[in-house]
């Protein structure tokens, strides 16, 4: 049995993944796409039909081929740009790659060469003062002719490195065709139609070079030829199970869960890899309870030097960086409960007589709806309390969302003003300041007669004392948990229910969808994406008293969690 070749996103996908793919061990049926993970793929699919519209358009000359003859002949042609190839299988290095594009580079031994591109709807580069990047266009898409950009460099993110070490795999690919190109250049069009060339042949982008990718290769491929001796009975399955960032996302993640938290596995303490995992493995410690019990104080002295006979914490702790932090997630699980990080007399969040807590929502990089839910702490306020919101359900554009926001910031700083008159204390409240800031920001810029200027967000967020403040920030420095520090899970945590059955950001972006458009579903949608953004509203003004009471008897960290006879050691 010869099961199908490797994708070139398998190249950096997990090895279990890609061994359950071509034949699972047990019964299995795949769940339904989610909501969400339809609406990214439309979205990709969407933006990389666009953009190879824009590069026909721009390459009148360019090819469409329909199969791989087709494709095949126009490489021997050497036309200058062929858009969606359809590249034959390599069988003999059992590869399959699909790319967007191909462009012509150069000739080489009476055969035309040529450079893979992809189209990906994601952000490619970064502010990098030290770096520079060469960047073409969709019109001049020859990176002979590219200039390089300074002050920037490729991003480190898992979706830049699945996108390189395709483009990798597409270039070997070429290379048993006898077209590829000798430079190992390849293009990554970003969300924004930009073009940026990567040379994967040197030492350059180590994540995803042509060395990285051909080491990576090997051990893929080794997962097919394990998988082909399974199926025949010869051998056990080639692959065993561990906790990732990929399984949020993985079809087998229910199944794989089920037995990772049937042996307590040490996987399973977020956010570890796979390097990690196998040291602890190696130092006896196979469990999040027995990753619980080690010392944290002596994970701290890793940082001074290595005595002989050192505790495994020591030895581990040179290591693991940040072994201390696993500790504490670990014990989060353990004791089932989140815990703290400072004296109890010291949790808590400074409250106001009138408190406002802020949230937003946005689509496509652009705020439509502001919403604010109004508390009072104090008796005979003339402050109205209760939910406000401020949205625009029409097209979005900058200015939009200028306007959106001018109307929220001119009813925010009469309340706001309407507090000082009457000598009441007054506080604002968000959960991730990072976000609300941006779109704050953004809105500013647009300039609006009569609407709010970035001088007026500044006197806001430097008033003393604070009357703009961060949940998160306040409960990052005060609560330990064992994973992230999700509004959603806090806040559940804190005993807060939200009244959607799906409450999530990313959900809520197709609800908008919905909700620009006419009748009763656009009505329905609107009046669901009110309801989240009070319930977002809401969530942080729970998870403020949950601190301000019940997570003051929350266990300290650094308490070590009692063993228990139903835990693994």
């Amino acid at each position: 049995m010869v099961t199908r070749p490797l994708r070139g996103d398998e190249i950096v996908a997990c090895a279990h993944r890609v061994a359950l793919s071509r034949g699972e061990p047990f019964a299995f049926s795949a769940p339904g796409e989610s909501a969400e993970a339809h609406r990214r793929r439309r979205a990709a699919e969407e933006w990389r039909e666009h953009v190879l519209s824009q590069l026909v358009q721009a390459h009148p000359g360019a090819a469409r081929p329909a199969s791989v003859p087709d494709t095949l002949q126009h490489l021997e042609a050497g036309t200058a740009l062929v858009v969606s190839p359809v590249l034959p299988d390599d069988v003999l290095g059992r590869r399959r790659s699909r790319v967007q594009a191909l462009v012509r580079v150069g000739r080489r031994e009476n055969q035309h060469t040529y450079a893979p591109v992809l189209i990906k709807n994601i952000e490619v580069i970064e502010t990098a003062l030290t770096r520079r990047t060469l960047e073409a266009s969709l019109e001049d898409l020859v990176p002979s002719r590219a200039h390089f950009r300074d002050g920037v460099g490729v991003r480190a993110t898992r979706s830049v490195t699945r996108s390189g070490i395709t483009l990798a795999h597409a270039t070997r690919v070429l290379g048993v065709l006898g077209h590829a190109d000798p430079q190992a250049r390849a293009g990554l069009i970003d969300r924004h139609a930009r073009v940026f060339w990567l040379e994967l042949a040197g030492r350059d982008h180590p994540r995803f070079n042509l060395a990285t990718y051909d080491e990576l290769y090997e051990s893929r491929l080794a997962v097919l030829l394990g998988h082909e001796s399974w199926s025949r009975g010869e051998a056990a399955f080639p692959t065993a199970p561990h906790w990732h960032r990929e399984c949020l996302e993985c079809p087998y993640a229910e199944h794989c869960l089920r037995e990772l938290e049937a042996s307590d596995d040490v996987s399973l303490t977020r956010f570890t890899n796979a390097s990690q995992q196998g040291l602890l493995r190696e130092h006896g410690v196979p469990t999040r309870a027995a990753l619980a019990r080690l010392d944290p104080q002596l994970a701290r002295d890793a940082r001074r030097a290595l005595p002989e006979n050192a505790a495994r914490e020591v030895v581990l702790g040179r290591s693991i960086e940040n072994l201390e932090e696993l500790i504490y997630r670990a014990r989060a699980h353990v004791r089932s409960s989140p815990l703290r990080i400072v004296d109890a007399t010291d949790v808590g969040c400074p409250g106001a007589d009138v408190e406002v807590d802020v949230d937003m929502e946005s689509y496509n990089d652009l705020t439509y709806l502001w919403g604010a839910y109004v508390t009072l702490r104090a008796p005979d306020s003339p402050i109205a309390p209760g939910y406000r919101h401020f949205a625009n359900w029409a097209e979005l554009s900058p200015r939009s969302e200028a306007e959106t926001f001018s109307q929220f910031w001119s009813w925010f700083s009469a309340l706001r003003d309407t507090c000082h008159r009457a000598g009441l204390s007054f506080a604002a409240y968000c959960f991730w300041a990072q976000a609300e800031d941006g779109a704050m920001n953004r809105a500013v810029a647009v300039p609006l007669e009569n609407g709010p200027r970035r001088d007026d967000l500044e006197e806001f967020r430097a008033a003393t004392p604070r009357e703009w403040i961060d949940m998160h920030a306040v409960v990052k420095s005060q609560i330990q948990t064992e994973g992230p520090l999700g509004l959603k899970s806090l806040a559940g945590g804190a005993g807060f229910s939200w009244r959607d059955p799906n409450p999530s950001g990313e959900a809520s972006m197709s609800w908008y969808e919905i909700a620009c458009g006419d009748g009763a579903p656009a009505e329905a949608s609107r009046r669901r994406l009110l309801e989240y953004n009070e319930d977002d509203c809401r969530a942080t003004l729970a998870l403020r008293d949950w601190l301000n009471g019940p997570a003051r008897a929350l266990p300290h960290r650094d308490s070590t969690p009692p063993a228990r006879a139903d835990q693994y050691s």
